[in-house]
């Protein structure tokens, strides 16, 4: 099968999207890539239709379990085997998971950078064929970046024990500096680099200034259709907004990182099936969702760089 037959066979789709086609022929062809397009530009296809044609598995390192759990979601909707791994799962999750990789039922394995450091889960790697290894939100590798892991740097070790897969790179948000430090901390091997513009003509920016910003949100979300989400940079703000915007008709909840897993499950859940319709978040909460309704997102709090907004 062509990558076009599997676009078609599971998306249901003719054609690629622009650049698309040239990262997906990259990786087939065995070269380290580096792929920058804007969230919303079909990042993920340009490693799930290669892992369908790859004889062995694919892992995608992916810094947020929002987003492993969206994407393991979706796929399973359309019949490909996935499956995750990040410090939500219990150890019973964790060995099940493991045994379906072991007994070549999982295509795509995600996997958070901290795995990456557990000897135990990379004893259990090496027993498998790695035909690919995926770097999601490539940025965070990179000291340069705004949003730097240093869990990430565990990935490099990974590519040392698997040196015939090739590695994929993607990010929305890279300057010159940030992409030449994540071919540099990944060691990629004269990687082709593909990049998009990320002017949206879809998206309408605005920008409000209000004394009263609650009263400004609530306004905004009374005059607007579909789902929303309102990101701020507290825990605390997270709770003290979706009460406020529950109190006034709207259903909401929130999202952070130190809610227990079972919770960020549920309320994920719930956003994406319309149960409610304002998420409030931290950036735990990946941009990255697949939800087509979404018409509003506000940064209720100003981030603290541009590249981070």
């Amino acid at each position: 099968m062509t990558p076009v037959d599997i676009l078609r066979r599971y998306w249901g789709y003719d054609a690629f999207r622009p650049l698309q086609a040239e990262i997906i022929d990259s990786l087939l062809a065995g070269h380290d890539t580096i792929g920058l397009l804007p969230t919303g530009g079909g990042k993920s296809i340009t490693f799930q239709v290669p892992a369908l044609l790859f004889d062995g598995l694919t892992i995608v390192v992916s810094p947020l379990i929002s987003l492993m759990k969206d994407q393991v979601d979706n796929l399973f909707q359309r019949g490909i085997r996935a499956g995750y791994f990040h410090s939500g799962l219990t150890r019973r999750e964790t060995k099940l998971a493991l045994d379906r990789c072991r007994l070549e039922k999982v295509k795509l394995a995600y996997v958070s950078p901290e795995r990456l450091r557990q000897k135990s889960f990379i004893d259990q790697l090496k027993k498998r064929r790695l035909s690919a290894i995926v770097v999601d939100e490539a940025h965070c590798i990179s000291q340069w970046g705004y949003d730097f892991r240093p869990s990430y740097l565990a990935i490099k070790e990974l590519r040392s024990l698997f040196p015939d897969a090739p590695v994929l790179a993607l990010t929305a948000s890279a300057t010159p500096d940030v992409v030449a430090d994540i071919a540099k901390e990944l060691a990629l091997s004269d990687p082709q680099i593909f990049s998009k513009s990320f002017a949206r003509d879809n998206i309408s920016y605005i920008v409000r200034r209000d004394e009263h910003k609650e009263g400004r949100l609530l306004k905004v979300l009374a005059n607007t259709s579909g789902t929303a989400i309102v990101y701020v940079r507290s825990r605390r703000r997270c709770r003290e907004l979706s009460d406020i915007i529950r109190q006034a008709g709207i259903s909401a909840d929130y999202y952070h990182a130190g809610l227990q897993p079972e919770e960020k499950t549920d309320r994920q859940d719930r956003w994406k099936s319309g149960a409610i319709r304002v998420i409030v978040a931290t950036n735990a909460f990946g941009m990255g969702i697949d939800k087509p309704d979404v018409r509003v997102v506000v940064h209720y709090d100003l981030p603290s760089s541009l590249e981070e907004y």
